[in-house]
């Protein structure tokens, strides 16, 4: 059955719209620790518990906007964006969240944790009558070209990789490396979309990714298309402005390097104690700042001094938390599993500077659950976890799907060996001394029964030969929710889903979010706590 087929119609309930699923929260076992209370809430910033705790953390916490006016060249909001940075800048607090450059958008959970900051941001403003805009920080002086050169898209039964050419040069910031030429990737992304239904998403990103474009540029481009008519301003974190508001704060740290160290080294020794692995491995000898300059970021040494960094100064991704707290008004920071876990290295750093511990929360996570993948799961009864381990359910589908006079015949076959053999059993034991060992007729008995084994599988074998249809259905399912047996939002480019879907896609995303936030203590009155999917009227 073509592509097209299967998402038209699969001989099961008719589904029009994606479904969306909350998954359990993403939290690595130390945060989870901290937040219940153990030891290990020593090494992180206390998140608020309900209401008023939100209400009185951004009552503290409110600036006189002077954060606004001097990162505005970094942001260059507009629309809905720019209404709500105005009103922000004007004694409020910004909920953050941010990744690096990834290509086409990078994974989906670069929107999640979009998503998941603009509901916080809502719930504060509404809880505590205090504006609170979510600010995304595009971490485009990264220099990891590998991760932001390549996503990932579905295409049937396959999960296709979508990279950009080689670097030309090697270890520049993702705003100053180009894009090169990404013309064959996008056509493969337009094809992942196949027919869209809001066909301006793919205009979004050609706009964006254009050829005279950078890897970091195209990046911001693309969220600001998405993101600012929803209220959030995206953050250039490589732009000048923001290296000239950072400068005190990581000349601070450079000038501190060696009580930095000291600090990391020691709590690095405390979460190996404790049986934690440090996120983010120590290295000797180097400090937490980069110096950018003449095309390449290289990381300082302890000990260098100011007049020695050429160029901007950067934080590693350690100090970039606290260098964030430093210059704007987070009241939290929107944080996957990777980046809970390092928080708990980066209040080391912020308290041996002397710095405000940033906070972290978990974003949402879940898994989107297309029309044409949840007529699939009707037409075998299948839920989305059963999809979990392909061989498992494909190899129970297929058994199913053996002719019932074989399958009977085989499980005859079966029980009368076990007959035969415990007759046997009880011959030889009435004979003194036994005609033959035992052992060698339970021996004999197994040889069968392993054989019949191998009977049974290559029945199964030419079974699923013949069933390519469920075979292909099976790995349509799998492409789309497990690709690369990884969870869909690690993986798969949220774009062309966005293409098929459009807007309602996003307020279903939004709507678990919301539901996510208010786990966070912030549900607003009358609200359920949790809802298990969106979308689709199911």
């Amino acid at each position: 059955m073509s592509d097209a087929a299967v998402r038209g119609r699969c001989r099961g309930t008719r589904v029009s719209e994606p479904r969306v699923l909350s998954l359990p929260t993403a939290m690595p076992d130390i945060a989870r620790a901290a937040r219940d209370g153990g030891p290990e809430s020593a090494w992180y910033e206390g998140a608020p518990r309900d209401a008023s705790a939100w209400r009185e953390r951004a009552s503290r916490l409110r600036s006189d906007g002077r954060w606004a006016r001097v990162l505005g060249p970094a942001i260059e909001a507009r629309g809905a964006a720019a209404d709500r940075l105005a009103r922000a800048g004007e004694g409020g607090v910004v909920v953050t969240t941010g990744q690096q450059p990834g290509l086409f958008g990078g994974p989906i959970y670069t929107w999640s944790k979009a998503l998941s900051a603009i509901a916080l941001a809502d719930a504060i403003e509404e809880s505590s009558g205090i504006p609170t805009v979510p600010v995304y920080w595009a971490a485009t002086y990264d220099a990891d070209y590998a991760e932001s050169s390549v996503t990932h898209v579905a295409l049937g039964d396959r999960v296709v990789t979508l990279s950009s050419p080689p670097a030309a040069i090697e270890g520049r910031g993702m705003r100053d490396t180009p894009l090169g030429d990404v013309r064959g990737a996008m056509q493969t992304l337009a094809d992942a979309a196949g027919a869209a239904a809001a066909p301006h998403v793919l205009d979004d990103v050609r706009r964006a990714y254009a050829p005279d474009q950078t890897v970091g540029g195209a990046f911001v481009t693309l969220l600001r298309a998405i993101l600012e008519p929803l209220g959030m301003p995206v953050l250039d974190a490589g732009h000048p402005a923001v290296q000239a508001a950072s400068r005190p704060a990581l000349a601070h740290a450079l000038a501190d390097a060696a009580p930095v160290d000291a600090a990391l080294r020691s709590r690095s020794a405390a979460l190996a104690e404790a049986g934690y692995e440090p996120q983010v491995a120590h290295v000797d000898r180097l400090s937490l700042v980069f110096a950018a300059g003449e095309g390449e970021r290289r990381r300082l040494p302890i000990g260098a001094a100011l007049g020695d960094a050429q160029g901007a100064l950067e934080p590693n991704v350690l100090l970039r938390p606290d260098v964030e707290r430093a210059i704007l008004p987070t009241v939290a920071y929107v944080a996957g599993p990777a980046e809970q876990a390092y928080f708990a290295q980066s209040t080391a750093v912020a308290d041996a500077l002397g710095m405000a511990r940033p906070l972290a929360v978990p974003r949402w996570s879940g898994v989107i659950v297309e029309p044409h993948v949840q007529r699939i799961l009707d037409r075998y009864g299948l839920d989305v976890d059963a999809l979990r381990d392909p061989h498992a359910v494909l190899g129970r589908l297929v058994r199913e799907r053996v002719p019932a006079e074989i399958a009977s015949a085989l499980v005859r076959y079966r029980q009368a060996l076990e007959a035969a053999a415990s007759e046997l059993d009880a011959a030889l034991e009435q004979t003194a001394p036994p005609l033959v060992d035992r052992a060698v007729a339970e021996g004999t008995r197994r040889n069968i029964a392993h054989r019949l084994d191998r009977l049974e599988r290559r029945v199964a074998a030419a079974t699923k030969r013949r069933e390519t249809e469920l075979t292909r259905h099976i790995g349509i399912a799998r492409a789309s929710l497990f690709p690369f047996d990884r969870l869909q939002e690690r993986v798969l480019n949220l774009m062309p889903l966005l293409a098929r879907h459009g807007l309602p896609l996003l307020d279903a995303i939004s709507a678990r979010a919301r539901e996510h936030v208010a786990g966070l203590g912030l549900a607003p009155a009358g609200q359920a706590a949790y809802s298990h999917d969106a979308g689709g009227g199911r």
